[in-house]
């Protein structure tokens, strides 16, 4: 089915050329979802577009054509944001891969866009990477119908009690660590679990015990693909 989009607000997530002087833009937008347009000419260097479709800027797209591969007939500057850079950079990088690999396309998330858009300006800023990270990553997970227990024991519906340990079951949730422990699981205390409730990552405990919660999580829904970026990240301390 063919249509027409204008001015829509988007972000490009992703581009890889297409033939000769042409390139493939895979872009989140607002009402949307996720999409692939095809940017005919993009590459020449007279192009309106060359110097538009860039990561990490809010955009507005207009587009029409069949949902597989839409023409992409215009895209402005709808604002700017402070360039990304570093450590924050790769960060940026690191949650345009989830929404590529996890987010189907033409599926809305208005709120998961909002989120990626507070995320982006948070970076931008320079603030706590790590809180960022996992404050989208609970968000997506949440969007995406895998929102993680966090606030109750998973076996007895009891609240978590900061001052024990659990085992945290992927497809389960938290149950008091045992003499058992299944090989899936991943121990966590308490604390952590209701930190990351509050997104409060002030301990060093829950920053390193969260980053490997959310891992797993996410490693569950990525079905065996591996992130690029991750491998990255794992090797700037604690993100």
């Amino acid at each position: 089915m063919k249509r027409r989009i204008d001015h829509e607000p988007g972000y490009v997530l992703h581009t890889y050329p297409y033939m000769e002087t042409s390139l493939i833009v895979e872009a989140f937008s607002r009402r949307i979802g996720r999409v692939s347009l095809l940017a005919r000419g993009a590459r020449r260097p007279r192009s309106a577009m060359r110097g538009v479709l860039l990561s990490f800027h809010p955009l507005q797209l207009s587009w029409s054509g069949s949902a597989e591969l839409a023409n992409l007939r215009g895209a402005e500057w709808a604002g700017a944001l402070r360039p990304l850079a570093g450590r924050g950079l790769m960060c940026g990088f690191y949650l345009n891969e989830l929404l590529l690999r996890l987010l189907p396309r033409e599926d809305p998330h208005e709120a998961l866009f909002d989120a990626y858009e507070a995320a982006l300006s948070s970076l931008s800023a320079e603030k706590s990477l790590a809180e960022i990270l996992r404050r989208f990553e609970k968000r997506l997970l949440a969007e995406l119908g895998y929102a993680p227990l966090l606030e109750r024991d998973a076996a007895s519906g009891e609240p978590i009690d900061p001052a024990r340990r659990y085992a945290y079951e992927p497809d389960r949730g938290p149950i008091p660590l045992g003499n058992s422990f299944s090989e899936t699981a991943r121990s966590v205390s308490g604390q952590t679990l209701l930190d990351l409730v509050a997104d409060d990552y002030t301990r060093p405990e829950t920053r390193e015990e969260a980053r490997g919660l959310m891992r797993m999580l996410i490693g569950q829904r990525l079905h065996g693909q591996v992130l690029h970026t991750r491998s990255v990240l794992m090797e700037l301390n604690d993100l």
